[in-house]
């Protein structure tokens, strides 16, 4: 399964669950991507801003993500590094808990949902595991998530999958354009441009 070209940007609006905006620049690079964005998000009465640059080689695979975030409890930064075989470290130290994982996921973001979209390449039909490094807003945790997509039929020019995530006890209907970038994120983010 093959995509069209992404935009040099993107953007989407929070929905329900955080009010805010988030902007995202794909930035073609010899081996890869470097997806440069920031979020900016009111949640639960506290704001915050999470600035990222995460570099995928040529397979989506996640190579590295620098992640800044800020509050009104300070600034944190944190450094994630993968192999693109599933070996992770943050900060400089090995984390095998995140072992077999090939994305970054941030919870402040819509677009990483891209990655394993483009990574898995799935048909119709088709579904597959991807479990991922997520990376927490607010303190920048980083934890393993466990994920499933299912490719399910789409109207006309768009890509669905059926998305979970067990550890939240969430499910949905991811929708994506041609390009591969989430247009519809039920409950979090709409694609404004």
């Amino acid at each position: 399964m093959g995509f069209v070209s992404l935009p040099e940007g993107a953007a989407w609006r929070h929905l329900d669950a955080r009010v805010g905006f988030e902007v995202t620049y794909f930035l073609a690079q010899e081996d890869g991507y470097r997806v440069e964005g920031c979020t900016t998000a009111v949640e639960d009465r506290l704001s915050w801003i999470v600035e990222y640059a995460i570099d995928v080689d040529a397979a989506w695979r996640t190579r590295r993500a620098r992640v800044t975030s800020r509050s009104a409890s300070g600034r944190r930064r944190t450094l994630i590094e993968a192999d693109g075989d599933g070996h992770w470290w943050i900060d400089g130290a090995h984390a095998p808990d995140l072992d077999g994982c090939l994305d970054v996921d941030l919870e402040s973001s819509a677009m990483t949902n891209t990655f394993p979209v483009h990574r898995l390449g799935l048909a119709v039909g088709a579904d597959a595991d991807a479990p991922a490094a997520f990376v927490r807003a607010l303190d920048l945790g980083v934890e393993r998530i466990d994920q499933h997509y299912t490719r399910v039929p789409g109207e006309s020019g768009r890509l669905e999958y059926d998305y979970s995530s067990p550890v939240f006890d969430f499910h949905c209907r991811l929708v994506f354009d041609e390009s591969g970038l989430v247009m519809d994120y039920p409950g979090l983010a709409a694609r404004e441009r």
